[in-house]
C-alpha cells in the first residue's frame, strides 16, 4: 500500500528568531504572473514622482566672508576641514558638519586667486594679486602667536592659478609664463613658454603626474609634461576656456570649461575634436570639477546656476540654484562623493547634496533594499515616456527658462540654415560638420 503525504521542511517557511523578516515562498514562473510588467512599471512610476518629492538638494551654507568667494579647496585627508579665499585677500578655514569658522586672517593684498593643500595636507599654499606664494600651517597657531606663513616666495610676474603635484612637494603657478616649483626652494625650477599674453588656469593629472594643461588668452588649452624642455601640444577653441579639470580615473580624459556656455570633454589622444560637448547653460561657465568616481562632474556659471553632468552625456542629470545665490566663482566635488560645495560672488559658501533625494544618515537593510529596488525599476523604465517626462522636468528661475528658449531657437536656425544651404548647392560643396567639430579651430603641435 502507497501513501502519499504531504513534506515539508521548516527551514523555508519558519523565522529563525522574531526578528527575522517573514519568509514568503514565491514561483518565479512568468506564466503565473501575467501582471508583473504593468505592476513594475506603476512602481516605477511611483519611485519617480517620490524622487521629485524628495529631492531637497540645499543642505546649509557658510557665512562670513566680507567680500565675494574666490576659490576654495578640499582637505586631501579629511572629509570635514574646507579652505577659501576671497577677493579682499582674506583667507578662512571651515569646520563642515558644524558649519563653523575654524581660522581667518588676511593673506594678501588683492584677490586671492588660489588655494591648495599638499598632498599630506600638513600645508596648504595660497596665491595672490601681490605676486606672492605663501605657505601656511594647516594647525591653528598656539595662544598668543601670530598668524604668519612658514614661508614667502616672491614671484617676478603676475600669478593667476596654482595647482599642486599628487605626491611630490612640487607645485605649478600660471600667470604670464607657466612655472614650476619645488616647495623647498624660492625660485622656479622649470618654466614653460608658448608664445601667449598670460595664462589663467592650470592643473596637475591626477593619474599620470607629470603631465599639464592650463588655458590660455588666446583661446588655447595647453598641455605640458615636466619631464620634457617646452610644452607638447596646445587645441584653440572659437571662445576662451575658463577652467580645466583632468578625470581622476582616466588618465587622458580632461573637460574644460568655456566661455561660450559649454564644456568640452577632451581626450588628449585626439585633439582634432572633442569626445564630448556637454550643453545647458545660458552664461559663459566659470568653474568644473570632478567627482572623485570620475563618472560625473559638477559645474559653475555665470547663469547664477550649478549643473552636474554624467561624463557620458551632453546634457545635465541635475540643475541646482537659489534666489540669493548670485555669480559662481568656484565648485568642489567632496571626496566621500556625497556632497558638492560651491563658492559665489555673494559673499557665501553652499553645501549641497549630490544627488538630490538622496536621504542623509544610515539606512536600515530593508530601506537599502528598497531604494535599490526602486533604482532598479527606474533604470528599466528609464525611456517610457512619461517617466522620461517626470525624471527629466526641473523648475528653473524664469531667465533661465527665458535664454533657453531663445538659445534653442538660434541653434534651430543655424541648424535650418545649413540644411537650406546644403540643399541649393551642389553636391558635396557645403559638407555636415557634426556638432562636436564646429568648436576647434585648430590643433598645433
Amino acid at each position: 500500500m502507497k501513501v502519499k503525504v504531504i513534506s515539508r521542511n521548516p527551514d523555508d517557511y519558519l523565522r529563525e528568531t522574531k526578528h527575522d523578516i517573514h519568509k514568503v515562498p514565491r514561483n518565479y514562473d512568468p506564466g503565473l504572473h501575467p501582471f508583473e510588467a504593468a505592476r513594475e512599471y506603476t512602481r516605477a512610476l511611483n519611485a519617480v514622482k517620490l524622487e521629485k518629492v524628495f529631492a531637497k538638494p540645499f543642505v546649509g551654507n557658510l557665512d562670513g566672508h566680507r567680500d565675494g568667494v574666490s576659490c576654495i579647496s578640499n582637505h586631501p585627508k579629511r572629509l570635514s576641514v574646507l579652505i577659501s579665499g576671497a577677493y579682499d585677500g582674506e583667507v578662512r578655514v571651515w569646520d563642515l558638519p558644524q558649519k563653523l569658522c575654524l581660522r581667518n586672517f588676511v593673506a594678501h593684498e588683492g584677490v586671492v586667486r588660489g588655494v591648495i593643500y599638499n598632498p599630506s595636507g600638513n600645508h596648504f599654499l595660497t596665491l595672490g594679486d601681490d605676486k606672492t606664494i605663501k605657505t601656511w600651517k594647516t594647525a591653528a597657531p598656539q595662544f598668543g602667536e601670530e598668524e604668519e606663513p612658514v614661508n614667502t616666495v616672491i614671484s617676478k610676474t603676475v600669478l593667476t592659478g596654482i595647482s599642486h603635484h599628487v605626491k611630490d612637494p612640487v607645485f605649478a603657478t600660471c600667470g604670464e609664463i607657466c612655472q614650476v616649483w619645488e616647495e623647498t626652494r624660492n625660485e622656479p625650477v622649470r618654466t614653460f613658454e608658448w608664445g601667449v599674453d598670460s595664462l589663467h588656469d592650470i592643473a596637475f593629472n591626477p593619474v599620470e603626474p607629470n603631465l599639464l594643461a592650463s588655458c590660455a588668452s588666446d583661446r588655447s588649452i595647453i598641455l605640458y609634461d615636466t619631464r620634457d624642455s617646452g610644452p607638447l601640444r596646445k587645441v584653440v577653441l572659437k571662445l576662451r576656456t575658463n577652467k580645466i579639470c583632468w578625470n581622476p580615473m582616466e588618465a587622458f580624459i580632461f573637460t574644460a570649461a568655456n566661455e561660450d556656455y559649454n564644456l568640452y570633454t577632451f581626450d588628449t589622444r585626439n585633439l582634432k575634436k572633442p569626445a564630448n560637448v556637454h550643453m545647458d547653460h545660458i552664461g559663459a561657465v566659470t568653474y568644473v570639477d570632478y567627482a572623485p568616481t570620475g563618472r560625473e562632474f559638477v559645474s559653475g556659471s555665470y547663469d547664477k546656476t550649478i549643473r552636474i553632468f554624467e561624463t557620458s552625456k551632453g546634457h545635465s542629470r541635475e540643475v541646482y540654484h537659489t534666489k540669493r545665490m548670485q555669480r559662481i566663482t568656484c565648485v568642489q566635488w567632496s571626496l566621500d562623493n556625497k556632497y558638492i560645495l560651491n563658492g559665489s560672488d555673494e559673499m557665501n559658501i553652499r553645501i549641497w547634496k549630490a544627488r538630490a533625494s538622496e536621504k542623509l544618515g544610515p539606512l536600515k537593510p530593508r530601506e537599502k533594499a528598497a531604494l535599490n529596488y526602486s533604482e532598479a525599476l527606474k533604470e528599466k523604465y528609464a525611456a517610457h515616456p512619461k517617466i522620461r517626462r517626470i525624471a527629466r522636468h526641473r523648475h528653473v528661475p524664469k531667465h533661465v527658462y527665458n535664454a533657453q528658449k531663445e538659445l534653442r531657437t538660434i541653434r534651430d536656425k543655424g541648424k535650418r540654415k545649413d540644411a537650406n544651404r546644403r540643399a541649393h548647392s551642389k553636391p558635396g560643396e557645403v559638407p555636415h560638420q557634426p556638432e562636436r567639430e564646429k568648436h576647434v579651430l585648430k590643433e598645433d603641435h
